[in-house]
């Protein structure tokens, strides 16, 4: 199967600070590693054997596709307002090949192992979201802070890698878009499945598993998760210490 790869490399609207500590104020052009942070994923796309063609969104449209490297592969287009309208003016693109498979500039230690496990696990579903559990990223940078959603068999945390296969997941992203601006974003998600579900949930009751497939009927979807094995898959550059981390990870320090 060949997908397209769509990297989010937006940004948000008024000035962004932690972007400006690097002599930028683009996110996807803080320096890491010696190069534009979005080249680092854009990359990993390339190498990888599933990818047919990478689709780069952002609204510094020259800027950005001028930090690419040289591939006809490489397409950038301007993003819309937040990343589920952009996503939702894919899905209404005849001209976009489909799967598509999502993730963020900032996701610096991408590879194209984990981009080939995402894209195998992903079969049977409709959506599949890429996660970490804890115990193993934990074991790789013990003092590492990240958000964990905790579950009966682990907590997890996101991967910034979804696997959307077809054009029927437009109610996915439209859930998406009704909470997108919410920092508890995927509690929000989860309370379609009423005040029972979300107890149980907190209270370690239910597996990631068992939610998801209740979300996914409550969209009429198959929805899942795929563990990634590689542990550093659960690291984005969101704030100068996930920059420190990710220079020291490069660099054989951490």
């Amino acid at each position: 199967m060949s997908w397209t790869a769509v990297v989010l490399a937006g940004s948000r609207p008024g000035r962004d600070v932690f972007a400006e500590q690097f002599g930028t104020d683009l996110k996807a052009l803080i320096p890491v590693g010696g190069e534009p942070m979005v080249r680092r994923p854009v990359r990993a796309l390339l190498e990888s054997g599933e990818i047919a063609r990478v689709l780069v969104m952002a609204q510094e449209v020259e800027r950005i596709a001028a930090a690419l490297p040289e591939d006809p592969r490489i397409s950038v287009r301007t993003s819309n307002g937040t990343i589920a309208e952009t996503i939702l003016e894919l899905i209404g693109d005849a001209s976009v090949e489909w799967p598509l498979l999502v993730t963020t500039a900032d996701h610096a230690l991408l590879d194209a192992a984990t981009i080939e496990e995402l894209c195998n696990g992903s079969q049977g579903a409709d959506v599949a979201i890429g996660v970490v559990e804890r115990r193993n990223l934990m074991r790789r940078l013990p003092a590492t802070k990240r958000t964990w959603l905790p579950f009966r068999g682990g907590a997890y945390t996101g991967a910034n890698l979804f696997a959307l296969r077809s054009r029927q997941v437009a109610p996915a992203v439209e859930l998406w878009r009704s909470v997108e601006q919410d920092r508890k974003k995927a509690w929000r998600v989860m309370s379609i499945l009423g005040p029972l579900m979300l107890a149980s949930v907190a209270l370690r009751l239910v597996s990631l598993d068992e939610v998801l497939g209740q979300i996914g009927g409550k969209l009429n979807l198959s929805v899942k998760a795929v563990r990634l094995s590689n542990p550093l898959a659960g690291v984005d550059v969101d704030k100068p210490e996930d920059h420190a981390l990710v220079e020291d990870i490069l660099a054989g320090r951490a």
